[in-house]
């Protein structure tokens, strides 16, 4: 039963290896925090050894994750762990109670080991902060792994934990799922309660996990969702997700394959990559594709500027003294607010997002799904934060959220999946669903996960 190394399966087969009396525990907790220690990747900003080895020894296998090393984005609160949220006006500063969808998570048998990095506030999509440096992507270290849930995405494509939770306001675990590979899902807004405390505006973050396997996002839901009061936006509980995986009938569903989502600028290659898969995934599952021209207005800078409001807040008495400490692209972006955000400018964006609805809506009059790339080209290079030149093209993370945010904006479900490589790097297709349909999309993903099974961690993990 010695673990060596951690499991580098899906955290389902760690469950059952427990069960089988395979793998302890324990020794697998042990050997996850001797490999994070080891690790290069900067995946893991603290760890919570002495808890993490007292919950092992206790672990309960016929628990949904009974024993099961469990990363926990950095943005989530648990008792008694730091709550800097990434940013060094919070250095200090520790959590005095739990997330809710993390209680659920640790009742679940889980053991939580430690905290996965993510980008300040999580507000940039990409895997750097003044406080932690850089995150490294398990298939190159050389590369980003994301944001802002890049932490926890390569943790679990670097073999360090099968699981790890992640959140999402505009691509946060679709763009690091994509970059490392690994799956993760975005579930109809509301699936999962993001209390307490839950602060409402934008209303476009959602919970959810970045994951090896469709059936571990299936027992994630099954264990997390569920209305709580204290999240008054989050929806009831649904019965079932794993046990109902492959259910439904596909055949003959209506799929627009729009690479680009009408606006973002992507590579060729991705664009062909995308088509190619797109395609072989409508095969597979015998979906009808649609010829429809699939965009969504423009929401910009303007749509950007609407989401610090909720960043003033938490700043609360630190702002606007420290601005100093935070990026410079979130204090750029403050200071851009306080001048040009106005009356006029909340009333066009509200307009806008009025916009983007009805757009969403009338797509899914006509479709059951949108297929689209999840980023434009593959990961860029670790340390930027803002666009270069390479060529004739810009490489950075300011173009991948024109592909993930309509799904956001509008609260629809959306998964990034793993379809093959480029350059030697992980590619995501990115599926979009109707509202509360999210279960046809984790039946699409075990269609491409049964046709063209992607590896369970990047080559050379653990890293």
């Amino acid at each position: 039963m010695t673990a060596e190394a951690p499991w580098t399966g899906d955290a389902v087969s760690l469950v059952d290896a427990f069960r089988a009396g395979t793998r302890s525990p324990l020794e697998e907790v042990e050997a996850t925090l001797a490999a994070i220690s080891s690790s290069g990747l900067g995946a893991f900003c603290y760890l919570d050894a002495d808890r993490a080895l007292a919950a092992a020894r206790t672990a309960d296998p016929g628990l949904p994750f009974g024993g099961v090393p469990f990363g926990v984005k950095e943005l989530d609160r648990v008792a008694g762990w730091p709550a800097a949220d990434a940013s060094l006006v919070f250095r200090d500063r520790v959590a005095d109670f739990e997330h809710t969808a993390i209680g659920r998570v640790r009742r679940s048998g889980a053991v939580l080991v430690g905290q996965t990095t993510a980008s300040e506030f999580g507000g940039l999509n990409i895997s750097v902060s003044r406080l932690h440096g850089v995150t490294a992507n398990a298939w190159d270290p050389a590369r980003s792994a994301g944001g802002s849930s890049g932490g926890s995405a390569t943790a679990v494509a670097g073999g360090l934990v099968p699981l790890a939770s992640g959140s999402d306001g505009g691509g946060s675990i679709r763009i690091p799922a994509g970059f490392c590979g690994v799956l993760g899902m975005k579930g109809t807004a509301g699936r999962i309660p993001r209390g307490p405390f839950t602060p409402i505006a934008p209303q476009t973050v959602v919970l959810g996990c970045l994951a090896r396997s469709v059936r571990d996002v299936a027992r994630y839901l099954d264990v997390c969702n569920g209305f709580d009061p204290r999240d008054p936006y989050s929806l009831p509980r649904v019965e079932g997700w794993e046990r109902d995986l492959g259910k439904a009938d596909l055949r003959g569903r209506r799929a627009a394959i729009a690479p680009t989502l009408g606006h973002a600028v992507i590579t060729p290659e991705m664009e062909a990559r995308v088509r190619e898969q797109a395609e072989a995934l409508a095969r597979d599952a015998g979906l009808r594709i649609v010829e429809l021209p699939v965009a969504f207005p423009s929401l910009g800078l303007e749509w950007a500027l609407a989401n610090l409001p909720a960043l003033v807040v938490e700043l609360g008495e630190h702002y606007p003294a420290q601005l100093s400490e935070l990026s410079t692209e979130l204090a750029f972006g403050l200071t851009l607010a306080r001048q040009a955000y106005d009356l006029d400018t909340a009333a066009r964006i509200e307009r806008g997002r009025t916009e983007a609805n009805e757009a969403m809506a009338a797509i899914f009059d006509q479709v059951d799904f949108v297929i689209a790339a999840t980023n434009p080209d593959v990961a860029f290079p670790a340390e930027e934060t803002l666009n270069t030149r390479v060529g004739d093209r810009l490489v950075g993370p300011d173009n991948n959220g024109v592909l993930t945010i309509p799904a956001n904006v509008c609260g629809n479900p959306a998964v990034s999946i793993p379809s093959g490589t480029l350059h030697g790097m992980p590619v995501g297709l990115q599926v979009i669903g109707r509202h509360h349909e999210d279960a046809l999309l984790l039946d699409l993903a075990r269609v491409v996960e049964r046709e063209r099974p992607w590896p369970l961690v990047a080559p050379g993990a653990p890293c």
